[in-house]
């Protein structure tokens, strides 16, 4: 409906009883119209808009609010509105690009993730979106305007404040969420791309001496994270394997540990057995009848790495070099090889590896677990760290190994050292 709008008739003008929507359009500015809608709870809502077609395509932009907006500054607003669609831009989009903001689109893409990755991933890319330390000074941008420099800054700061490691998870991260950004149709570009990158960061090589990781056992507390740690020891598990640790995957019964493959770094169900001392530690952690997660209070698993390891280094003083956690899985597999002769295949197994002797071709027609191997390799392994907390004396550890015969660290019948 066209008409000459004016303060007079604005206020006239209703909405029919028999429709959700009118439209009046202004005959004195084209493409000006007042927009009356019916709203949730029945109140009449009036806006301002423009209509434009430029080369058959519709551009319509809402001004605002017409309550607040009278109508000498709406005709303004419009005519300025229909000269930039008639010289090919189109505001429409542009608006919308400026309510893209990253904050939003974010809680948009961890919804998005929440059923494609696992539990812990989830946990570390909420953590470089989301977490003030990282992206927080572009939270607040439509992610069309942020550019690489941007980016780059952000990098860069994590990289002096935190470390290069860090910056380079970030920045991965972060490229991530721009990728799924273009496929939604919010952003053109990526600006991750071609952005300042972090310093490589040199394949640790870490291996903890005897006396290290007797010292770092024998400093662990009775927490949560000195039973993870203990069991870091025993089992050469990953971080996460273990500090997410469910009671539903382990059997105590049987003595076994299964990582299901949606938690499994390489996406495969991995079982290990469980030497009596590391059953000991598991049956030590308080059981909560409303959490299955067997360390921390709440989320995916136990969750205060920093403050335990800080604890944990503190306790230990100089007894032992700059460490990392994951220094005990290297240092076990190379004790393992070098000191107890555990074949590779065996070792590659307890890991959970799929290289090495199981990569390529091998590893499609080579599907055996090695059970056997794997059980009398971890007694041994008990074996020895029972000797190292006994400051040297070898003791003989009570696991049966599964195919009979004498225990790890027992000699057989023809003098034979069983378990090697």
């Amino acid at each position: 409906m066209k008409c000459e709008l004016n303060a007079k008739l604005l206020a006239e003008l209703q909405l029919p009883v028999d429709r959700g929507e009118q439209v009046y359009w202004d005959i004195r500015q084209p493409g000006l119209g007042l927009r009356l809608r019916r709203g949730a709870g029945g109140d009449v809502l009036r806006s301002w808009v423009v209509l434009r077609k430029k080369d058959r395509v519709a551009h319509k932009v809402k001004l605002g609010n017409a309550r607040e907006i009278g109508i000498e500054s709406a005709r303004a607003a419009a005519k300025k509105l229909v000269a930039r669609i008639d010289l090919g831009e189109d505001p429409a989009a542009e608006a919308a690009k400026k309510r893209h903001v990253m904050k939003s689109l974010v809680e948009d893409y961890l919804k998005h993730q929440e059923r494609r990755v696992r539990p812990r991933t989830l946990v570390e890319i909420t953590r470089y979106l989301c977490d003030a330390r990282y992206f927080k000074e572009l939270h607040g941008r439509p992610i069309a305007l942020i550019r690489r420099g941007d980016v780059s800054n952000r990098v860069a700061a994590i990289e002096r404040e935190i470390s290069s490691a860090v910056a380079r998870e970030a920045r991965q991260t972060l490229g991530a969420f721009f990728g799924w950004s273009i496929r939604m149709g919010y952003c053109e570009q990526n600006p991750v791309i071609d952005s300042i990158r972090p310093a490589d960061v040199r394949a640790r090589d870490r291996v903890l001496t005897d006396a290290e990781l007797a010292a770092i056992w024998n400093a662990c507390n009775g927490d949560d994270h000195g039973r993870v740690v203990k069991l870091l020891i025993l089992t050469a598990c990953r971080r996460a394997e273990v500090g997410d640790m469910r009671w539903s995957e382990v059997d105590l019964d049987r003595g076994t540990f299964t990582i299901p493959a949606a938690r499994s770094k390489n996406k495969r169900e991995h079982t290990l057995p469980l030497v009596p001392a590391a059953l000991d530690v598991i049956r030590s952690a308080p059981r909560m009848v409303s959490r299955d997660c067997i360390f921390g209070v709440r989320g995916p698993g136990f969750t205060l790495w920093g403050e335990g390891k800080r604890a944990l280094d503190k306790r230990l003083g100089d007894s032992v070099g700059p460490w990392r956690l994951h220094d005990i899985r290297r240092s076990v597999a190379t004790i393992m090889s070098e000191k107890l002769d555990v074949l590779p295949h065996v070792v590659e197994a307890i890991l959970n590896h799929q290289s090495g002797h199981k990569a390529g071709v091998a590893g499609v027609y080579n599907r055996a677990k090695y059970t056997a191997e794997v059980k009398r390799a971890l007694a041994m392994w008990a074996d020895y760290v029972a000797a190292l907390l006994a400051g040297g004396e070898r003791k003989v550890v009570n696991f049966q190994p599964a195919l009979g015969g004498a225990r790890p660290g027992e000699r057989s019948g023809n003098g034979e050292r069983s378990g090697n």
